[in-house]
């Protein structure tokens, strides 16, 4: 499977089946769906985000796909057709589910497959109510088709009707598109008496009848097989999954798309904080896994004794390391530096000193040309991080300033929101800048940017100095960069949701599409993000340093080993654009 786009339409090479209830129904469709498939694909085969250890449930999917398949190798090993274990889900969903879209991506059987069929969880004695929430979240992280199976038994026709749809509607909350629903066990009656229920319902329903024994069955595939082709038509089914959907981006899509781009075209990225075990963490995580290489800066003997104890495996034969005590790299940046700084009253013996500071030996190595960028700030602050980069990287030659801004990634979309670490009270120029420089990040992160420049009023529904510069912010930004998809002065609300925009916004066509927003201070973008990555459970991954010619990232003192990651990553997809 390869990852599928991050907006827009798309042809479904994947579809989603679960039950909010359980039970062998479910199993039933799964074998059936697997047939269907068949009839059109060479090779499809099965994905289970969540299952326990020891089940045979995947086996006989597995044994199904095997069965059907007219290219072999997509459905040889059971564990590459695993996720985690559905503790896992219960303990750190959030960990959990990009675990889960890695294991799909990165499954050697599912490369060679032409569809997957990912079969959500099973029944467990081990109650969880959240269990349904989490299979659509999972679909949507996989951008896949859903599928819904409910069971008829003990139900009547309009509590059937009902179940279903309440099911459809929760599914689509999160995003993720609903092609079709199956009803499985069904009886005649009920399916006529449900039919009549559901006239002009906007999804497909098939009705199976109910399977007894399946579970010890001597031949449980084409036992369900042969109930399934009773009551489903393949070529219906079929042009079911085959409809166009619109998928959202997740924040655990967003996150794997990141590993994947940096993937495309490895850069070295340095660390120049060798001694905190959440930056050995995050190198061995993207060593592991091929992402990027790491120069990482310290004595190497203390850096691969350190990653030994944290049961590291990949730093060692893998990663580069650099020691702040070499002269053969000690020389030359001593040189480079007082020629860069001369000016400023630098001499070696002040840069010998200056180069006892990591951030400024880590940002040195990027302008003698060992590395291609650099994420620091682990341990110490946005400045020590920044101020380095200002002195000796400096800007792009089209840029005047440097701004920060987040990826937000929310449930179903990622936003950029600037400036958010840098820009104290930028002028109306710098706020136009600001724009263009966060519409750049927003391409190179594979959003189509729309931007919103932000402050208490909607074209002119307010007036005073803060409006004032604001809108001469966007007049500037109009003139100075046309190709810029831009509205302002716009409040937060008129730019993210198209009803208000309607209301407030006059009919303009960026309104209520915003992406791409853009605070008129430090301080109400510094708020802003923090309140919605803290009051929504919004993924912030940043800053991004934007207007550098090479780039230098900064990370929150308090980041945990994945927001590492992602920022290295980040990094790395920059660099790509140098």
């Amino acid at each position: 499977m390869e990852i599928a786009p991050l907006h827009g339409e798309r042809t479904p090479d994947r579809l989603y089946l679960f039950s909010p209830e359980g039970g062998e129904g479910r199993n039933t469709v799964a074998v059936g769906l697997l047939k269907t498939l068949a009839t059109k694909f060479d090779s499809p085969s099965v994905f289970r985000p969540a299952s326990a250890h020891g089940e045979h449930t995947t086996d006989l999917f597995l044994s199904a796909a095997k069965t059907f398949e007219k290219v072999s190798g997509a459905n040889d090993h059971h564990a590459a057709h695993i996720g985690v274990k559905p503790r896992a889900v219960r303990e750190n969903l959030a960990d959990a589910r990009l675990d889960i879209v890695t294991r799909f991506y990165e499954s050697e059987d599912l490369k060679k497959a032409d569809y997957a069929l990912i079969v959500g969880s099973d029944y467990t004695p081990v109650a969880y109510p959240g269990k349904m929430l989490n299979n659509s979240l999972i679909a949507a992280d996989l951008q896949a088709s859903v599928v819904v199976t409910v069971e008829g038994t003990g139900r009547s026709a309009y509590e059937l009707a009902e179940t279903i749809k309440a099911s459809v509607a929760a599914v689509r909350a999160t995003g993720a598109p609903v092609v079709g629903v199956f009803v499985s066990p069904c009886t005649e009656q009920l399916r006529d008496e449900a039919t009549a229920e559901l006239t002009d319902y906007d999804l497909p329903v098939w009705y199976l009848p109910s399977v007894e024994g399946l579970d010890g069955a001597d031949d449980p595939v084409a036992l369900a097989v042969t109930a399934y082709e009773s009551a489903v038509s393949h070529t219906e089914v079929l042009a079911a999954l085959s409809t166009p959907v619109t998928t959202v981006v997740t924040a655990s899509c967003f996150q794997y798309s990141l590993l994947a781009m940096a993937k495309l075209d490895k850069k070295k990225i340095v660390l120049p904080e060798g001694d905190d075990d959440r930056i050995l963490q995050a190198a061995d995580y993207l060593l592991a896994r091929d992402v990027a290489d790491v120069v990482i800066v310290g004595e190497k003997s203390d850096i691969l004794a350190r990653a030994k104890d944290l049961g590291l495996d990949s730093i060692e034969g893998k990663a580069t390391f650099q020691s702040m005590k070499d002269s053969s790299i000690l020389d030359p940046m001593i040189e480079e530096l007082v020629k860069l700084r001369g000016h400023k009253g630098m001499t070696p013996e002040k840069a010998a000193t200056t180069l006892e500071d990591p951030s400024y030996f880590g940002t040195m190595l990027i302008q003698l040309g060992l590395a291609d960028g650099m994420v620091s700030g682990a341990k110490h602050s946005t400045a020590n991080t920044v101020r380095p980069a200002l002195q000796i990287i400096k800007t792009n030659p089209d840029d005047h300033l440097v701004s920060g801004a987040f990826l937000m990634c929310m449930e179903d979309r990622v936003n950029v929101f600037a400036d958010c670490a840098i820009n104290l009270n930028p002028n109306s120029a710098q706020l136009a800048e600001i724009a263009h420089q966060s519409a750049r990040t927003a391409e190179a992160f594979g959003i189509d940017p729309v931007v919103g420049m932000l402050t208490y009023s909607t074209l002119g529904s307010g007036s005073g100095p803060d409006v004032d510069l604001v809108t001469e912010g966007e007049k500037i930004a109009e003139e100075n960069y046309p190709d810029l998809k831009v509205v302002g002065p716009i409040q937060f609300d008129a730019a993210w949701d198209p009803v208000v925009a309607e209301k407030k916004a006059n009919g303009n066509p960026y309104a209520g599409h915003v992406n791409t927003f853009i605070f008129p201070s430090l301080s109400a973008g510094n708020i802003g993000y923090k309140a919605v990555q803290r009051t929504s459970g919004a993924v912030a991954i940043g800053p991004v340093l934007q207007g550098l010619r090479k780039p230098v990232n900064d990370l929150s003192r308090g980041a945990l080993t994945r927001d590492i990651v992602n920022t290295i990553a980040l990094t790395a997809i920059s660099a790509q654009k140098n």
